[in-house]
């Protein structure tokens, strides 16, 4: 399908693009359903007739600009191989807004609504961050080496992309792992399944085919339950998304609780963004930082007004949507199947359908892409700083893991002692503060590593700086912002950040070896 200046408008690899992302998105829908019905005790008739329709408006909208920001970037160069960027609502705030804002708001009040009515007013905030930053990213993805940009997204997607769903695939691995292995043959390892079928599908229906089998002769994969299909069933109908606008202000009420979170993650979203923008370039299509910020922040913006909590994002995983043969109509078809998803009250029906293991292969699929670009596309002497980007998510996975576990017994960190924990090799402080705010640390932690690599101590003390700023006010190493946040940490970068600038100016320095420079 083309236009008439020549442009592509689908590709026959788009189909593999679109049973993947759009997979990938129904995993996230999926899950963000299960948070709003069974942990925030949502009324159905809320979920799937006020929120999953506002949701799939934003989603729709996400995705359609993104085609035709591709469409204008192929106009430009006049190539078909651009790929648009993959969106989509945004997966740690999913968790962030429910468990920090949402629940404690919905039991303290003992209404739900109020926990959703906060969960806008979180978003309307976060939507204003993310259209100003939009016009610094620029500036920061200039100076900054691709090395901490795209090390920093690794560890995201190692540490919350990858890990979870390789678990998921080894617990059950008659679903999971047989689903790796068509995902891999093919788009690894080149194999074409009959009549061009794309593997997603092909794995999605091997995996279902398994869990239901397995269900029929009582061995149950899969946890799969005919009572699910027909409890599903239930949910069918048409809803369409209303404005929202006296939920959103009155969630102004908890401001307090909402700020303490809702800036960092918009300074989050700003970073991943630029990063994801950076991770496209690598792959050979350089879109405006600006115009995505911007346009997730006016995005976010209209689907909270019309009711949804959640925030909009670029997500990871543009190189491994383009080199499966994504261009353009992935991206718009998927919000158009989306949006008629969430309005039809379809999602529940497939959630009881598909079993989530026959679908998190392709989620792995991408954290390995994503890992691996950052050291593909990067000089190799800046694999050390890579790695050292990779650290923070490391931990704050780690604590997440610690954290969850401790919740489950009743108790905590804190109450069980962290001498106690230390005793037997748990250093929960260092993972408290290593971990917080791992996005922008990561960054920080990348691009010192990575300018001093390349001998230019000047910048990389100018880095330090910035990260010493960032910790005073709580943005890295930190669990809220404030000033005088973790003091010891920020006296460290700044004694650093004095020790290069003082060592570029009067330390001899011995010559970076040919071959080894970087491109910034």
């Amino acid at each position: 399908m083309k236009t008439a200046s020549g442009i592509k408008l689908w590709s026959p690899g788009d189909w593999n693009a679109l049973f993947g992302f759009g997979t990938n998105i129904l995993v996230n829908l999926l899950v963000l359903t299960g948070l709003l019905r069974f942990v925030l005790k949502m009324p159905d008739e809320m979920v799937f007739g006020r929120i999953l329709p506002a949701t799939g408006l934003m989603l729709f909208l996400s995705t359609m600009y993104y085609a035709w920001l591709a469409y204008q970037l192929a106009r430009q160069t006049g190539r078909n191989d651009v790929c648009a960027l993959p969106s989509g609502v945004s997966v740690p705030h999913m968790f962030v807004v429910v468990f920090v804002i949402m629940l404690p708001i919905s039991l303290a009040s003992g209404d739900p609504v109020k926990g959703w009515e906060a969960g806008l007013a979180w978003v309307f905030i976060q939507s204003f961050v993310l259209m100003l930053g939009g016009f610094i990213a620029p500036v920061i993805r200039k100076i900054t080496p691709r090395a901490a940009l795209l090390g920093t997204l690794a560890g995201v997607s190692v540490a919350f992309i990858s890990l979870r769903p390789a678990l998921e695939m080894f617990m059950t691995p008659m679903v999971g792992v047989v689903c790796f292995a068509i995902i891999l043959a093919s788009w690894f390892g080149g194999v074409r399944y009959f009549k061009g079928i794309p593997a997603g599908l092909v794995a999605i229906a091997a995996g279902t085919l398994i869990a239901w089998g397995s269900h029929l002769f009582g061995l149950d994969y899969a946890h799969m339950s005919l009572n699910n299909v027909s409890a599903a069933l239930a949910n069918f109908g048409f809803s369409i998304p209303l404005p929202a606008l006296n939920h959103v202000f009155s969630g102004f009420e908890f401001l307090g609780v909402i700020l303490v979170t809702a800036i960092p993650f918009g300074i989050y979203d700003l970073v991943e963004a630029m990063d994801n923008v950076e991770s496209a370039a690598a792959g050979g299509d350089s879109f405006p930082t600006t115009r995505v910020l911007t346009a997730d922040g006016v995005i976010s913006l209209i689907g909270c007004l019309m009711g949804n909590p959640f925030i909009n994002a670029v997500y990871i995983g543009h190189p491994g949507w383009k080199a499966m043969g994504g261009r353009i109509g992935y991206s718009a078809a998927t919000g158009v199947i989306v949006l008629l998803l969430s309005w039809l009250g379809i999602i529940a029906l497939m959630a009881s359908l598909i079993p989530v293991v026959a679908i998190s292969p392709i989620l792995l699929y991408i954290g390995m892409l994503i890992g691996a670009q950052a050291f593909q596309e990067t000089p190799k002497s800046h694999a050390p700083a890579i790695i050292l980007a990779f650290l923070p998510h490391v931990a704050a996975w780690g604590k997440l893991q610690i954290d969850n576990v401790l919740a489950v017994a009743g108790t905590n960190a804190a109450t069980l002692g962290l001498d106690k924990l230390g005793q037997v090799g748990v250093l929960y402080h260092g993972l408290e503060v290593l971990g917080g705010g791992a996005i922008l640390g990561g960054l920080m932690l990348g691009a010192i590593a990575a300018l001093v690599i390349d001998r230019k101590l000047a910048k990389a003390a100018g880095f330090a700086l910035a990260a010493a700023l960032f910790t005073f006010f709580g943005l890295m190493h930190g669990e809220a912002i404030g000033i005088g946040q973790s003091l010891p940490i920020a006296a460290s970068y700044l004694v650093v950040a004095i020790m290069l600038w003082l060592s570029s100016k009067y330390a001899r320095i011995e010559a970076l070896p040919t071959g080894l420079s970087s491109q910034h």
